[in-house]
């Protein structure tokens, strides 16, 4: 059954700015204020878009580390007729980010989920790089070490444009690693800090980029988006 017995209660997932706080809709605002508890990824972070706001909305810490043994009082809290808004950092939640979890279990319950449109860091970053996008795979964090290997090698046949996220402090060696498995010559685009004082983008081969930021250690969110092979 899709439809939850109790039409008052829900869960809403909540985008939140990847950057400027400006980046947030006017109806988000509004959910946030009018829910009943907000679960977020870090209170303390959240804190600070919640008090931008005045939104003063009570918030639960709802994290990677907690989530798997939360997700069943939540879900029986939004049975009993309250409405709960998820938010992670920055961003869509479940994106990189809890929220899976709990939403899976409110749809096994017949829960109504509301996903609002909003702020995703690889969306700017795919249209800022200037490589095709008509279709285009999303693969997040690529394996730390196990199974890093054989991704990079499947991945090397991948026709579409390809997005990873990655740390700053990692992202020389993925790049090394972009060397190795898909060619110096592949065309890529790293994003940084999207939406904030020092975004920035700089597109290029994968030598040339990864040369770069080796000579300049990066600082921020990173995504990289790197062309498919069509050499095929």
């Amino acid at each position: 059954m899709d439809t939850n017995t109790n039409d008052s209660s829900k869960l809403y997932l909540v985008p939140t700015p990847i950057g400027n706080l400006e980046d947030i809709t006017l109806r988000a605002i509004r959910i946030l204020k009018e829910v009943d508890v907000i679960l977020a990824e870090d209170t303390r972070t959240s804190g600070k878009l919640l008090k931008h706001y005045s939104i003063e909305t009570p918030m639960l810490s709802h994290h990677m580390h907690n989530e798997h043994r939360m997700v069943d009082r939540i879900v029986d809290r939004i049975e009993a007729g309250e409405t709960f808004a998820l938010i992670s950092d920055a961003g869509t939640p479940a994106i990189s980010d809890p929220g899976f979890l709990l939403s899976r279990a409110c749809i096994e319950r017949g829960i109504e989920i509301d996903c609002l449109p909003g702020a995703t860091a690889f969306v700017p970053a795919l249209v800022n790089s200037g490589l095709p996008n008509e279709k285009f795979v999303f693969e997040g964090f690529l394996p730390v070490k196990k199974g890093r290997q054989t991704r990079l090698k499947l991945l090397a046949e991948e026709t579409r444009t390809i997005i990873f996220y990655e740390s700053p402090h990692k992202l020389a060696k993925t790049l090394g690693h972009f060397e190795t498995y898909f060619g110096e010559n592949r065309l890529v685009s790293v994003s940084r800090e999207i939406s904030k004082i020092y975004e920035e983008t700089r597109r290029g081969t994968v030598k040339e980029i990864k040369e770069h930021f080796t000579d300049h250690p990066p600082k921020g969110e990173i995504v990289i988006v790197l062309k498919g092979n069509t050499n095929k």
